[in-house]
């Protein structure tokens, strides 16, 4: 991995998980930062949601994306409709918070990460049971699963930088 990736991958990793806990905190969330578990590659069992972003700009090609177990994502869901709305992956309403909250930590961290020029794509939303990655098998690719304990769900960021 060059400096250039490490430097970028570090900067990323620090501003999106500061991210996520702050938007977590503001809706009323305790996301807990499980660094024990933390992984290379892609590994997030249980998801049945997922929203991916794309981190562009300059030389800058990157993704995040959030993936979601049943409970995190129902904890997300009722902090942000006040308990109005069920989580249920096959309602859009439902889904658009997971695309909400994944825009509002992906603005946040670029502020914090404060490099001129990176902007976001809008979210592309999915949902099944287990839903899994598939890594790039490109060596330039660099990816972490980072693991966040929300009520008795799991919420996994995965970070992925290529260059």
């Amino acid at each position: 991995m060059s400096s250039n990736t490490a430097n970028l991958l570090s900067i990323l990793v620090n501003s999106y998980t500061g991210a996520l806990i702050s938007v977590s905190q503001t809706v009323g969330l305790a996301a807990e930062f499980v660094k024990s578990e933390i992984a290379t590659g892609v590994n997030a069992p249980g998801s049945r949601v997922a929203a991916l972003i794309g981190i562009v700009g300059g030389s800058v090609h990157s993704t995040a994306a959030l993936m979601a177990d049943m409970n995190a994502f129902e904890a997300y869901v009722s902090a942000f409709t006040g308990g109005m709305v069920k989580a249920d992956a096959e309602d859009p309403m439902s889904m658009s918070v997971l695309g909400e909250l994944t825009n509002m930590i992906s603005g946040q961290a670029l502020i914090k990460a404060n490099i001129p020029g990176l902007d976001i794509t809008p979210p592309q939303m999915l949902s099944g049971e287990n839903i899994k990655a598939i890594p790039a098998k490109k060596s330039e690719v660099k990816s972490f699963t980072l693991p966040f304990k929300v009520k008795d769900g799991k919420l996994f960021l995965i970070l992925s930088v290529h260059g």
